[in-house]
């Protein structure tokens, strides 16, 4: 039996064992370009937020408030943390306030379009729901209906680069 593949590991075997062998054929790459063949063009925080805040208030307009929505460089494969979704406190005139953050991966910026939205799409769904339960996958389905196929194609898209960067000679010098 063969381990369970990096970001699939929940998934079931016969479906791990379809991308293994996309994997030892070196068609990784090939399974998401061909799914996903558009890029997108946001590229800065200005233009992730107002991204962010469309999709926001098309489905979520009682949510709280994004105060800031932005790329973060430290966030990534390694970390396992893809998007982050934060609520800052802070203390103005004798009241609390609380910011709403959310971060998304650097990875993000050169990734097909329906990636980022996924993600945009689970980071905006904790504004209402924190836990990843029942209730949390409804309302990401109800942003995005095809929420689970492009999170599954979004980790296989995981897995194809981290096999990329592994091989990369930089890499190699590392081992």
């Amino acid at each position: 039996m063969n381990p369970p593949l990096k970001f699939l590991q929940h998934y079931p075997t016969s479906l791990q064992d379809k991308i293994r062998q996309l994997q030892a054929q070196d068609r990784l790459g090939e399974y998401i370009t061909q799914r996903y063949p558009e890029s997108h063009t946001i590229q800065t925080d200005k233009a992730l937020y107002q991204y962010s805040n469309e999709i926001k208030q098309e489905f979520l307009r009682n949510a709280p408030i994004l105060d800031k929505v932005h790329y973060d460089s430290k966030l990534g494969i390694d970390h396992h943390a893809l998007g982050l979704n934060t609520a800052i406190s802070r203390v103005q005139g004798g009241k609390l306030k609380a910011k709403k953050e959310i971060k998304i991966s650097s990875f993000f910026k050169s990734s097909p379009a329906e990636f980022l939205r996924m993600i945009v799409v689970h980071e905006l769904a904790h504004l209402k729901e924190r836990n990843h339960d029942k209730a949390f996958y409804q309302i990401c389905q109800y942003m995005e209906p095809n929420y689970h196929q492009l999170e599954f194609d979004c980790r296989v898209y995981l897995l194809w680069k981290s096999d990329t960067k592994a091989t990369t000679p930089t890499n190699l010098l590392q081992v």
